[in-house]
């Protein structure tokens, strides 16, 4: 099965027309080639005719299927043909082995894998943290020991009561004596209410050893259980991290020029140096090591979707997409070292040659229509963006302050406030949302409904920055409602407009299957990347920031 030969997939139409990509695949940002969607439709018919093996993508519409990503690698074999590797991120089927598709870099699930028998004994010893944990005579003792403890708080709280009462009652019994009785008598009383403050103490005294002895007795038979359940637990996890780090050593990543590194070693440098869970069972990582382990050239890459939608990410079927960030990122920056790679279109301003038109400029404050590919502030990478090109436009004052941002790849209305004052008066309209928006914006799709609202709640994909996942356990209230100007061409032409400001909120609301289920024409995070995002920031009403007058700004988009 494992032989490349028979995981060599040949095309099944006339390709002879298509030319071959001067530059591997960027796999975090890209089109696919042509040939690489041929590949993948031939794929996709496979799935849809193959019966060796059953897996529930929800393709019949199951919401309770299990959807999958594929990758496809454009190759050339040592002999000089043309034909394509297949994988599946994961497992399917509980598998990781399906014939025609690559194996994983290392099969954990083999018979001879030590994995089995290390996670045998990890498994074992769950059963008794398990079995331990249900022991009635735990619970028994906890409560005992609860019960125990709020007797003991009662009884103390009922003798200091009794104390004070006494102290009282002694302070006043002095009081009197010192004005009527004589001095021997008023010290033998005095002696007297003496012994008896004594005596209370002592009760306090005694009743605390007492229960501190019944409550001891029980926290030792307690402490007995817990401890053996605490050393079995020390023992799981020490089993867990060396079965870990004995995975992290297996799972060994060639590159072109057959240089190999553990995932230990990968991630070591990151800021993350522990590997997340399921680096390295993705779809590119697998498809790379096995051509590079068996002489194959790889020439192209693309992964798509195959199946239902998850609840969160936005992902649909047959749809291509990006590799992730922080599983991918590290192991595959490896693996194209040596290549010659298309270059990273996010890590270069698209805009340099696009001019910032000023629409409205006074003392207080500038509105600029922004350019698609122009970044709204500088990056990490690339400095160039409306920001710096206003601090070079304006020498001299005290801004300029950023007041919101658009996505490098939206064009459209940006404001600046140029003074101190401004910044405060504007800050507070966007952050009270008096401000007004709306933007146009092409998505993928035709849509039935004149207008909508759309509330979900959304968050950062920590797995894979920057996108933006649907989250209603974690996420911030997201709301946008939409208006329909028209539809052509199997495309929908509509008015957004975002009643809150989560990042990417129009772009994952329009994509997403529990939102409009169609995604922007060009958009590279959550649709089909094209020559630009098909997104603008058409309309804004404010109010002077000095004056209060109110204020309002349209710019047409250009798409």
């Amino acid at each position: 099965m494992h032989q490349p030969e028979n995981l060599f997939t040949r095309f099944n139409s006339d390709i002879s027309h298509y030319s071959l990509p001067d530059k591997f695949t960027y796999p975090f940002y890209y089109q696919p080639h042509p040939l690489c969607v041929v590949a993948a439709e031939q794929l996709q018919q496979h799935l849809e005719t193959q019966t060796e093996w059953k897996h529930d993508f929800g393709v019949d519409g199951n919401p309770q299927g299990t959807g999958k990503m594929f990758g496809v690698l454009l190759v050339q074999s040592p002999g000089g043909e043309l034909g394509y590797f297949s994988a599946f991120s994961g497992k399917i089927a509980d598998q990781n082995l399906l014939a025609g598709f690559v194996p994983p870099v290392f099969d954990m699930l083999a018979e001879e894998s030590f994995f089995r028998s290390d996670l045998a004994q990890i498994t074992a010893i769950n059963e008794q943290v398990t079995q331990r944990k249900a022991n009635p005579k735990l619970l028994q003792l906890k409560q005992t020991l609860n019960q125990y403890q709020t007797d003991y708080d009662h009884a103390e709280q009922t003798q200091r009561k009794v104390m004070i009462q006494g102290r009282a009652a002694r302070k006043a019994k002095r009081k009197q004596a010192e004005q009527q009785l004589s001095e021997a008598e008023l010290h033998s009383l005095l002696d007297q209410l003496g012994k008896e403050s004594v005596a209370e103490k002592n009760v306090l005294k005694y009743l605390k050893l007492e229960w501190d002895a019944k409550i001891a007795e029980v926290q030792a038979e307690l402490n007995q259980l817990t401890s053996e359940l605490d050393a079995l637990k020390e023992q799981r996890k020490q089993l867990s991290n060396a079965l870990q780090n004995k995975l992290f050593e297996q799972y060994r990543f060639l590159n072109i020029n057959g240089e190999q590194k553990s995932l230990k070693t990968i991630f070591s440098d990151t800021t993350n140096p522990v590997p997340p869970a399921g680096a390295g069972e993705c779809a590119a990582p697998k498809l790379l090591h096995f051509a590079f382990k068996h002489g194959y050239t790889p020439l192209a890459l693309a992964e798509f979707w195959w199946g239902v939608s998850p609840k969160s990410e936005v992902r649909q079927h047959k749809q291509f997409y990006p590799s992730c960030n922080s599983k991918c990122q590290p192991i595959l920056s490896h693996m194209l070292d040596g290549m010659r790679v298309d270059d990273n279109p996010l890590a270069e301003s698209w805009a340099l040659d696009k001019e910032l038109e000023i629409l409205f400029e006074d003392e207080a404050m500038v509105i600029v229509n922004k350019p698609s590919g122009l970044l709204s502030v500088p990056g990490k990478t690339i400095k160039d963006s409306a920001y710096t090109r206003l601090q070079e436009r304006y020498p001299d004052v005290e801004g300029p302050f950023v007041i919101h941002r658009l996505d490098m790849a939206t064009s459209g209305l940006l404001v600046f406030a140029l003074t101190k004052r401004a910044n405060k008066s504007l800050q507070k309209q966007f952050i009270s949302r008096s401000v007004q928006k709306r933007y146009v914006a092409l998505i993928e799709g035709t849509l039935d409904a004149q207008c909508g609202d759309i509330t979900l709640p959304m968050r950062g994909d920590p797995d894979d920055r920057p996108r933006q996942l649907v989250c209603f356990e974690h996420g911030k209230p997201a709301e946008t409602h939409w208006e329909l100007i028209e539809v052509k061409d199997g495309r929908s032409k509509l008015y957004l407009y975002p009643k809150t400001g989560r990042t990417h909120q129009l772009r994952v609301h329009c994509a997403h299957h529990l939102g409009l289920n169609m995604p922007m024409v060009g958009d590279g995070l959550y649709g089909d990347k094209a020559n630009r995002l098909h997104l603008h920031a058409e309309r804004l009403e404010l109010e002077h920031p000095y004056s209060k007058e109110p204020m309002q700004f349209q710019v047409e988009a250009d798409f």
